[in-house]
């Protein structure tokens, strides 16, 4: 079912306004920082909360009218929930867990079960049938928890961190499994999630929210291959910096940064800085000559990634603020070699031709 949505929900200091269309069979990820508007979007979704303005419609029905003072309760919306945690009923059987929506709804038991097998078999978790919670694995769990949303046959399904709580062996099955289920159903999902890797294998589309307001959407790949703001730039393992588009380059405080130009950007323009840590060279001394892209930091952190060594740079006294955070990925040896820790000063590199600019969305 397609949903629409125009709505506003205050809470306390903060609101969440927003517009949003979603296409029937569509699955589109919602990514931002905590206190970013996400758990309020699916509270409003849900029925939990009432928006103080505007409307939500999922496939032509009003479940909220603001205006009107429509607020369809959440029993009666047709939409699913699939959490971090399973919330099996621990009492029932994996299978009773499973037929619990549809046998509520008022389907025989006969048609009930043979939905259940199905499910389960759907999700790979046919032999957990006869078992109770407590027997099973976490992504066992999970597994027939996707079952039981599934099973009341909602025509919005709302996936809320579903990996989260997983193990690294768990989760890629697991993703892999709701990915064709998700497809076999054409069902309409929102996920709401903080890994890339869910949004790339689930997502048609991406949005992300930044204090209650969409500030980048567009499909997948290209939000997290051409990040806008510092937070899709990190979440998709990218550094980006900020700036004003000129002549020669991106003017971020007083640097200009070289690269290439995929897209027309408007001079005088909101425009962004992107490239990956593995291109970022570090130097303990400045770099001989006057190569380009090159700025003051010192070494904020050192942490393990993959077989790699991730330095987080710090700003410098004297360096510009959006140093800060920046990444640069270098082997153990060279962190060996050059000798640094935290605190360290030092200057990061990076070649014009490994720097993409782009021009922010929204921007004049």
């Amino acid at each position: 079912m397609s949903l629409d949505l125009d709505l506003t929900v205050r809470r306390d200091s903060f609101a969440l306004s927003l517009q949003l269309s979603v296409a029937d069979g569509e699955v589109v990820a919602v990514l931002g920082r905590n206190g970013a508007g996400k758990s309020t979007l699916l509270s409003a979704l849900a029925g939990l909360l009432r928006p103080d303005e505007g409307r939500i419609e999922l496939g032509g029905r009003v479940l909220n009218d603001a205006a009107k003072g429509v607020h369809v309760p959440p029993h009666l919306r047709g939409i699913g929930l699939l959490a971090q945690d399973p919330l099996l009923f621990p009492h029932l059987t994996v299978a009773a867990n499973v037929a619990f929506g549809p046998r509520s709804r008022g389907v025989s038991r006969h048609d009930a079960n043979a939905l259940v097998s199905q499910l389960l078999s759907d999700v790979d978790a046919a032999e957990f049938g006869a078992r109770r919670p407590s027997q099973l694995s976490g992504g066992q769990a999970q597994r027939v928890a996707v079952a039981r949303a599934l099973a009341s046959e909602p025509e919005l399904l709302l996936l809320d961190e579903p990996f989260a709580a997983l193990d690294v062996d768990a989760a890629p099955a697991l993703r892999a499994m709701l990915r064709r289920v998700l497809r076999n159903s054409s069902r309409t999902a929102l996920l709401v999630t903080h890994d890339p890797l869910d949004a790339l294998v689930l997502a048609d589309r991406v949005i992300v929210l930044a204090d209650g307001r969409i500030v980048e959407q567009g499909e997948t790949r290209a939000v997290l291959g051409r990040p806008r703001t510092a937070f899709t730039a990190r979440i998709a393992g990218l550094d980006l910096v900020p700036g004003v588009y000129g002549p020669s380059g991106l003017v971020a405080e007083d640097l200009v940064l070289s690269g290439h130009v995929p897209e027309p950007i408007d001079e005088g323009s909101p425009a962004v800085a992107v490239f990956a840590p593995a291109a970022v060279a570090v130097h303990v001394e400045p770099p001989a000559g006057s190569p380009r892209n090159v700025f003051g930091a010192v070494v904020g952190g050192l942490e393990p990634h993959g077989d790699l060594i991730r330095l987080r740079a710090a700003r410098a006294v004297d360096g510009p603020l959006w140093v800060d955070g920046l990444a640069a990925d270098l082997t153990a040896a060279a962190v060996a070699d050059l000798g640094i820790e935290p605190g360290t000063r030092i200057w990061l590199a990076v070649k014009a031709a490994e720097v993409a600019l782009h021009p922010v969305a929204g921007g004049s």
